[in-house]
């Protein structure tokens, strides 16, 4: 399946783990819905990469599409694999580094 250019593209049926690739030695993301009360981005991370540990003043999910993350989420290590998910609350320090090429999908909740 091809990887559509742009949100808008998307239509019907599409499969969340194709809509990134994995890139060498990057992070990719790729916004899918961007409203005021909240977005839905997917990412792709090489093996070794990573976000930073910082803080959102709004609720997330993350949803792994693809391999193994360990997600640090107030001081405390999650591993998050393939289908399963973690909620990060406002406001709570949290960290993600692929363990694995991995793939998410974080729903960030605004309203």
């Amino acid at each position: 399946m091809p990887i559509p250019n742009a949100a808008s593209e998307l239509e019907g049926v599409a499969s969340a783990v194709d809509l990134v690739a994995i890139q060498p030695g990057a992070v990719v993301s790729r916004t899918l819905v961007k409203k005021p009360t909240g977005t839905i981005t997917v990412f792709g991370f090489d093996a070794g990469e990573g976000l930073s540990e910082h803080t959102a003043p709004f609720d997330a999910l993350i949803l792994g599409l693809l391999g193994e993350a360990e997600v640090t989420l107030a001081g405390r290590s999650h591993r998050l694999g393939t289908g399963e998910m973690l909620r990060l609350p406002a406001g709570e320090p949290h960290a993600v580094k692929a363990v694995t090429p991995f793939k998410m999908l974080l729903i960030m909740i605004r309203a």
